[in-house]
C-alpha cells in the first residue's frame, strides 16, 4: 500500500469531533507528537493507524483513499482550465488539495456551477433586451462571434466583396477548368508558382504564402475544389487588400484579433464568390431547384461550399432563397453559423438533440430531410449531410462534421427536397428548440438541463 499523507484531513475529521490531539492521540494509543507530525504530513497514516482511525472515530478508512479522489482532481483542474488569466496550477498541488481538504475542493466546484448558471441567465437576459447594439455591460464575445455578428447584420452578404469577385470571374477564360485558370492568373499578373506539400510535413493550414520566394505552398491532401478555393482567397489578399482593409475599417472591430478573424472571413468570402459568380450560380440554383449536389458538380466544389454559398445570396436587386446555415461535429460543437434571415442560433446551451443535423453522421453520404417546428411556432425545412476531409494518411485524423441548411417552410415548395413531404400538416413537423437551457418545451423527452426561461417548480411542502 503505498504511503498516504492526509493529514489536514485527518485533523477535520478530529476537530469535527472536538477532539484535542492528546485525547485522540490517546484514544489511538500513540504519542501526541506522533499524531501532530501525522497531521503536518511530516509521517504517513499507516495501515494499522487507518484502522485505529476508523474504530475510534467512526468513518470508513477508504477515506484516505487516494482513488476515490481522482474523479474529484479532474473536476477541480477542469475548473481551473476555464481560468484562462490565472497561474498554471500543477498536478501535484491539485492532488495535494483535494487529498486534504476535498470539502474545499467540492466548494470549488459548486461555485463554478453558480458561476455558470447566472453567467448562462445573463446571456439569455442580454439576448432578450438586446436590440443589436451591445452594451456596456455586457460580456464582450469571442472574435469569432464579433465577426459573425458583423456578417449577420449584413444578412451574410458584402455587395462590394461579392461584385468584385463576380468581375474576377468574368475575366478568366472560359475554356479553362477554374483550378488552372487561377493558377495561371497567379503566375502571369503577380508572378505566384504554386507548389503542393507533403501533407504530413507539418501544414497545418491549408495553405502557405511565401511572399520572398513567390510561393503559394498548398498541401497535396486537398481536392482541386479546395486548392481553387484557397487560390482564390490569395487572389482576394492580392487584388482587393484595399477593399478588405476598407470593410475592416469602417466595421469597427473591438481589437487586433477580430481584425485578423475578419480578412480571413472576408478572403474566403471573397473565394466562394469567385468560384460561384453570383447571376451564374443563382440561376443555376433556381433552374436547379436548389439541388445542392448538382450545384456543386457544377461548379467543382464541395457540398459545404455549396451551402454556405447559398447562404450568401442576398444581394438586393437579385436576392435568392434566404437561407439559414450550420456546421456541427459530433460532439455538438457549432464551428460556423451563418444566416440571411432572422434566425436565431443560440448562444447559450448548445443545440437540440431532435435537430436532423446530428442524424446525419449515422447516414454518411445521405442527404436528410427534416420539417421542424420552433418553440415560437416558426417551421422551417432542413436539409442536413455529413461531410468529411479524407486522412492524409494512415491513423492520421481527418475531419467530419455535419452541414445543415434550412429556410422557412413558406419557401420550402421551391427546393427539390421538399418532394414527398406535407409542408401544411402540423402533426408532422418535429418539434425543436435552439438549446435545452433557452427551450421552453416542458415534456421534451430529449431534454438535458432544466430551462433558463422557465420558473422553478415551487418547493414542496
Amino acid at each position: 500500500m503505498a504511503k498516504v499523507f492526509m493529514g489536514v484531513r485527518l485533523q477535520r475529521l478530529r476537530e469535527e469531533r472536538r477532539m484535542t490531539q492528546v485525547a485522540l492521540a490517546k484514544a489511538l494509543g500513540i504519542s501526541p507528537s506522533y499524531l501532530n507530525q501525522m497531521e503536518r504530513n511530516q509521517r504517513p497514516l499507516t495501515v494499522p493507524i487507518l484502522l485505529r482511525i476508523g474504530s475510534v472515530l467512526g468513518v470508513d478508512p477508504q477515506i484516505f483513499s487516494e482513488h476515490d479522489s481522482a474523479s474529484l482532481v479532474a473536476d477541480v483542474r477542469d475548473v481551473f482550465g476555464e481560468l484562462p488569466d490565472a497561474p498554471p496550477t500543477s498536478m501535484a498541488e491539485l492532488k495535494m488539495l483535494v487529498e486534504n481538504m476535498p470539502e474545499l475542493a467540492r466548494s470549488i466546484l459548486l461555485l463554478q456551477r453558480r458561476y455558470r448558471v447566472m453567467a448562462e441567465r445573463a446571456d439569455t437576459l442580454a439576448a432578450r433586451l438586446d436590440d443589436g447594439s451591445r452594451g456596456a455591460s455586457s460580456a464582450a464575445p469571442s472574435t469569432d462571434e464579433e465577426v459573425r455578428e458583423y456578417l449577420n447584420r449584413r444578412q451574410n452578404y458584402i455587395d462590394e466583396l461579392d461584385r468584385a469577385a463576380e468581375a474576377v470571374a468574368e475575366e478568366l477564360p472560359g475554356g479553362q477548368r477554374t483550378h488552372d485558370a487561377l493558377q495561371t492568373r497567379l503566375l502571369e499578373r503577380h508572378g505566384i508558382r504554386v507548389q503542393l506539400s507533403d501533407g504530413d510535413a507539418g501544414m497545418v493550414r491549408k495553405h502557405r504564402y511565401d511572399a520572398q520566394q513567390h510561393i503559394l505552398w498548398l498541401p497535396d491532401t486537398l481536392t482541386g475544389g479546395q486548392r481553387a478555393f484557397q487560390m482564390a482567397a490569395q487572389i482576394s489578399l492580392l487584388e482587393h487588400s484595399a477593399l478588405i482593409d476598407g470593410l475592416v475599417l469602417a466595421a469597427g472591430f473591438s481589437g487586433a484579433g477580430a481584425q485578423t478573424s475578419a480578412r480571413l472571413a472576408l478572403s474566403n468570402y471573397f473565394a466562394g464568390a469567385l468560384l460561384m459568380p453570383y447571376q451564374r450560380f443563382l440561376q443555376a440554383a433556381e433552374s436547379r431547384a436548389y439541388d445542392i449536389e448538382r450545384l456543386a458538380h457544377q461548379f467543382g466544389v464541395g457540398f459545404e461550399a455549396v451551402c454556405h454559398r447559398l447562404s450568401t445570396m442576398q444581394r438586393p436587386d437579385a436576392a435568392g432563397l434566404p437561407f439559414f446555415f450550420v456546421r456541427v461535429d459530433r460532439a455538438g460543437n457549432v464551428s460556423k453559423r451563418q444566416s440571411a434571415t432572422d434566425f436565431h442560433f443560440s448562444r447559450v446551451g448548445g443545440t437540440c438533440p431532435l435537430w436532423i443535423v446530428y442524424d446525419a453522421f449515422s447516414h454518411p453520404g445521405q442527404v436528410l430531410t427534416q420539417v421542424a417546428s420552433m418553440p415560437d411556432g416558426c417551421t422551417h425545412l432542413w436539409i442536413a449531410r455529413q461531410v468529411s476531409t479524407a486522412s492524409p494518411g494512415f491513423r492520421a485524423p481527418g475531419k467530419t462534421f455535419a452541414v445543415a441548411l434550412g429556410c422557412d417552410i413558406s419557401q420550402a415548395h421551391r427546393l427539390i427536397y421538399s418532394k414527398g413531404l406535407d409542408l401544411h400538416d402540423p402533426a408532422g413537423a418535429t418539434p425543436i428548440g435552439t438549446g435545452c437551457k433557452v427551450c421552453e418545451r416542458q415534456a421534451c423527452p430529449q431534454r438535458a438541463f432544466p430551462s433558463l426561461l422557465l420558473a422553478p417548480p415551487p418547493p414542496s411542502a
